[in-house]
């Protein structure tokens, strides 16, 4: 199987709606409540292909679409992508979708994207699940991997000089526990559903758009705690970038909540699927009882 054949199947998996004027691209699978997921960098909604197929195991609604500049979605050069921008289309999108009342998972960036949109529709959330992202922004340093697609001319550099080889090593050992997980062509439709027909130039806008100031960091702490909505904390406990005793501990302090641990890296929706999905569903039965 090549990587093409792999985004085919992805593309007939899913559809394209539009939001604030800007195209973007869906999965959805199962009935049940909505649980909306948002993805990171340098994801896609592609990344949670199969914890959506795992929700619907679970009498759950999983929803997953692209974040603009990333996956099948739209990447207009005029496009505001800090998390604020990335933020608005979240909340357009989830009116696109009609999505009244959902459960919602955040990961990566899709954390402060999740939390800009939680700040702006409390009263559609029905609980939040946090996978490994990060809360106290005006600290947070991007991770040596990250860090120079930040970096004007040197991005764009190492975007071109980011090969299918060697992106799969760093997948491996950034992102990926267990390498049984998924295909090589898997991990290789990442890197071309990132680069597309722009080579990636809005991802490199998003990674110059991190918005690491002190009201930033007040606003995401204040949808985790006091909030009408119960919260939850998933952690891949090997994560390289986000640590469990750093970003993971953060977490857990400022949500005032038990963290789950499970064995897995920065992307552990690859390999912990069904206990991501298990959480999120316990979480779902106890909000609604």
């Amino acid at each position: 199987m090549v990587s093409a054949h792999v985004i085919e199947a992805h593309l007939a998996a899913g559809r394209f709606f539009e939001a604030g004027r800007t195209r973007s691209f869906v999965r959805e699978q199962g009935g049940g409540p909505a649980v909306l997921c948002l993805h990171g960098v340098p994801a896609s909604c592609f990344l949670y292909r199969k914890v959506l197929a795992e929700l619907s195991l679970r009498g759950l609604r999983g929803l997953a679409f692209d974040l603009p500049g990333l996956g099948l979605a739209d990447r207009p050069t005029d496009f505001d992508y800090t998390w604020t921008g990335l933020g608005r289309f979240a909340v357009a999108a989830v009116d696109a979708l009609e999505l009244e009342r959902f459960h919602l998972v955040v990961h990566d960036i899709g954390g402060p994207i999740g939390f800009e949109l939680a700040a702006a529709r409390a009263e559609r959330v029905a609980s939040l699940t946090v996978l490994n992202t990060m809360i106290e922004v005006a600290e947070f340093k991007k991770p040596w991997s990250m860090r120079p697609f930040g970096v004007p001319l040197l991005g764009r550099l190492c975007l071109m000089l980011t090969i299918k080889p060697a992106f799969r090593q760093l997948m491996f050992a950034q992102g990926i526990a267990d390498r049984t997980s998924l295909a090589p062509a898997e991990l290789d439709a990442y890197l071309d559903l990132l680069k597309r027909e722009d080579g990636g130039e809005a991802f490199l806008k998003i990674m110059r758009g991190f918005e690491t100031t002190s009201q930033k960091a007040t606003l995401y702490k204040s949808v985790l705690r006091g909030v009408p909505y119960p919260v939850q904390v998933v952690w891949g406990a090997h994560d390289p970038a986000l640590t469990l005793a750093h970003h993971g501990e953060i977490a857990k302090r400022v949500t005032g909540v038990e963290l789950h641990a499970v064995p897995a890296k920065h992307f552990l929706q690859e390999d912990q699927a069904p206990a991501i999905a298990e959480h999120v569903a316990t979480l779902a039965r106890a909000s609604s009882a």
